[in-house]
């Protein structure tokens, strides 16, 4: 029964080496993929700030079209297109070309 107890001893010391060896390489995995984790979402970060800035900008541009189309809509921007586009003038409106 001596012998037993010994040969017991021997291989649980084997089965706790085995069983430590797959924790240590489940940590070492599970740092690796944390890594990437951290770097992908660093990206992720960095990608999500300029679509952030291109939407501002968008934004910002849709007000401006908002207020030309309100502009396009006014009086004065139909004389200025019909001056400067069709070259017309009011009935009693008198044009000076300069000399060339």
């Amino acid at each position: 029964m001596a012998r037993r107890k010994q040969k017991r001893k021997k291989s649980s010391k084997g089965g706790v080496m085995a069983i430590s060896f797959v924790v240590m390489m489940l940590f070492a995995v599970m740092a690796f993929k944390s890594m990437e984790l951290r770097e992908k979402n660093e990206a992720y970060i960095e990608r999500e700030k300029i679509l952030m800035e291109q939407i501002a900008a968008e934004e910002q541009r849709q007000l401006e079209l908002a207020e030309y189309e309100k502009y396009v809509q006014t009086k004065k921007y139909v004389e200025e297109v019909a001056r400067e586009k069709l070259g017309l003038v009011y009935e009693n409106e008198i044009i000076f070309k300069p000399e060339n």
